[in-house]
């Protein structure tokens, strides 16, 4: 948790009050797909080490022993990748081990796709462009947090509504990291794209999003949609208005308000 906390601001919150057994689940799968970005995003390493890397992650989450696995892969580069890369053998050992498997297979997805990404090189032309990449760092986590709430109550949701709810927290995090994409040579808008395109886009999956978490019955699961939903909407419409990052008291008011 305290890596989580280190991390990510928006996710710490939902998932810090999580229910036992499902906290440990969803925080496993959130710091493991955060070592695999860090790899994604790497400032210092070369596109071809990336791709290593993220090709060697799929296949250490396809293995039998995903800790032997990535320790292995990842050992020679303690001294250039982050914490939260090089102990990913302890966020997947955090899985409750009846669902390792369903969140494995989605890491392994997500490190193959990324990879495929940094070898395109990110380029994004067409809606369609940005809809792959969205879903392959996003719309995926959205398709698997849906099996994790079946797997943990039974929780029914819907697959396709649910891609749309992670596309839309990514396509947020695309807006208010604008200046910082360019500036490391990445431009995830689609041609032609400028601020009130991107901010339709966003704005058309929160609200497949909101129809999401309205299907939820209530519990643990709407409990943990509704806080980065609720923020993701905020920093929407504080980005229209000219702004760009909630400030903490604003995104504790929002939480409480929520509770």
């Amino acid at each position: 948790m305290t890596m989580l906390q280190q991390t990510s601001r928006t996710f710490y919150i939902p998932i810090s009050r999580l229910v036992p057994g499902l906290k440990e689940a969803v925080a496993s799968a959130y710091l493991c797909m955060r070592a695999i970005d860090e790899i994604e995003d790497h400032n210092d390493i070369s596109d071809q080490l990336k791709v290593k890397l993220l090709v060697g992650m799929e296949e250490a989450f396809q293995s039998p022993d995903v800790t032997a696995a990535t320790q292995k892969l990842l050992s020679p580069y303690e001294d250039v990748l982050p914490a939260v890369s090089m102990r990913v053998n302890e966020w997947a050992e955090l899985c409750p081990s009846t669902v390792a498997r369903t969140i494995y297979r989605y890491i392994a997805m997500m490190s193959k796709q990324m990879a495929e990404w940094v070898e395109k090189g990110w380029h994004i032309h067409t809606e369609e462009d940005l809809d792959r990449y969205t879903y392959s760092v996003a719309g995926m986590v959205g398709e698997m947090l849906s099996e994790i709430w079946l797997w943990f109550d039974g929780t029914k949701s819907d697959a396709v509504k649910a891609v749309a709810f992670g596309r839309g927290l990514q396509a947020v995090n695309i807006l208010r990291n604008r200046d910082e994409d360019l500036e490391r040579g990445v431009d995830f808008y689609p041609d032609g794209w400028g601020p009130k395109e991107m901010l339709a886009y966003t704005r058309r999956n929160l609200k497949v999003a909101d129809a999401y978490i309205a299907d939820l019955k209530k519990g643990p699961a709407l409990s943990f949609c509704k806080i980065p939903l609720t923020l993701a909407h905020a920093t929407v419409n504080l980005i229209a208005a000219g702004g760009n990052k909630l400030t903490r008291d604003a995104v504790l008011k929002l939480v409480n308000r929520l509770n």
